[in-house]
Order: C-alpha cells, then structure tokens, then sequence
C-alpha cells in the first residue's frame, strides 16, 4: 500500500470498527478493543467537536462505557482528502452519524504517522458541522 491508501484504509477501518463498538456486534469485545487501539500512536491526541482535549488514555478509559451503547447508530466517512511526506500525513474528511432521528455531522483533520506497515493517528481534530 503507498501512503495515501494506508491513510484512507485507517480512516475506514477504524470507523467500521468503532461502528461495531458503539452497536456492540462484536464476537470478541477484547479482540475489537484491541483492533481500535492498535491504529494510534502513544502520543495521540483530540480534540473534540466541543472543543475538549481527549489524550489516548482518556480515549481507552471512554471506550469501555460506551460497547453496545448504540445499537443502532450507523457512521458513514466521506469526501476524505489526504496529503502526505514520507513519514507524516494529513486527511481532512466528514464523518456523519446517525442514531434513531438524531444525525451529526463534523468535519475532521487528522494527522497520521506513517511507517512501513500501516498510518497510526496522531493528532485528530473535530468541528462540528
């Protein structure tokens, strides 16, 4: 995979995942929650649509109360566009959820660290649109 693909493919996978995650289809919870985990880099870190800072540790802490929270919350990613050097990469994309009758919609910036295998997120921002 070149760059812009392993980019891409994390922005996907991840939220197939975390999709999973919030409707708690998952044959192994521990299995999924390690699969979420495994696409960020220790230092990662967000900042959400309310403007709240979330490091990786406050993200691990949050994941566990919210399994099977949402069965039925569904999260579409679109319009992704991405830059990238060799090592570092930039994607701006929207992500939209939906739960029952409830849709949200935010434009995100992440920046990614790029090695042989695989983007690992390393600083992700959020607004809400």
């Amino acid at each position: 995979m070149n760059n812009t693909e392993k980019i891409v493919w994390e922005i996907e996978e991840f939220h197939r995942n975390i999709e999973k995650w919030f409707q708690g289809k998952a044959e192994n919870q521990e299995s999924l929650y390690k699969e979420l985990l495994s696409g960020f880099s220790p230092d990662f870190k967000m900042i959400n649509g309310n403007g709240d800072i979330v490091t990786l540790s406050m993200f691990t802490e949050w994941l566990p109360t919210v399994f099977g929270k949402f069965p039925e919350r569904s999260i579409q990613v679109e319009n992704i566009e991405v830059n990238h050097s060799e090592y570092h990469g930039l994607a701006i994309y929207i992500e939209t959820q939906v739960t029952g009758e409830i849709t949200t919609k935010r434009t995100s910036s992440a920046i990614f660290l790029l090695n042989e295998e695989k983007a690992l997120w390393l600083h992700l921002i959020e607004n809400w649109i």
